[in-house]
């Protein structure tokens, strides 16, 4: 089992997830792309958030020793994998200095990965804490 995680890494993972998504869409709110335009990137940051804790889960429970299927596994890196190379197509594409794609491409990195220490924190304190539930079987009910 692992330790539960230090308060101290659990801030930095917040203080890093917030940054990174407020970083992002601070940046979307001021630029001057189309209204379509910043949708598309601000679709783009949910789905990679999403994609990619719940690849970490999976993975995560590969590891140990919980059963998932080969298909969903296979879709979570491809949603991880699809929602990177949707925000490069973009950036590659996109009427910005350099310097606004190297914000927009690292905030979004950013993200990612604090949402990744994010949900492991939060699934090692759980395991941790005294208030996870142990695993039982369900009930069995009268066949009357």
């Amino acid at each position: 089992m692992n330790p539960k995680p230090s308060n101290a890494f659990i801030g930095a993972s917040w203080m890093a997830l917030l940054a990174g998504m407020v970083a992002y869409n601070v940046g979307l709110w001021n630029a001057t792309m189309p209204l379509n335009e910043k949708g598309y990137y601000f679709t783009i940051l949910l789905y990679g958030l999403f994609a990619a804790v719940s690849l970490q889960k999976t993975v995560r429970d590969q590891l140990e020793g919980i059963p998932i299927t080969n298909i969903y596994y296979g879709l979570c890196w491809f949603a991880t994998l699809s929602a990177v190379l949707l925000l490069t197509v973009g950036l590659w594409n996109a009427t910005l200095t350099l310097s606004e794609k190297g914000f927009y491409a690292m905030s979004f990195m950013l993200s990612l990965f604090a949402a990744i220490a994010v949900q492991k924190n939060t699934r090692d304190s759980r395991l941790g804490s005294a208030e996870a539930p142990a695993p039982t079987e369900p009930p069995l009910l009268p066949l009357n």
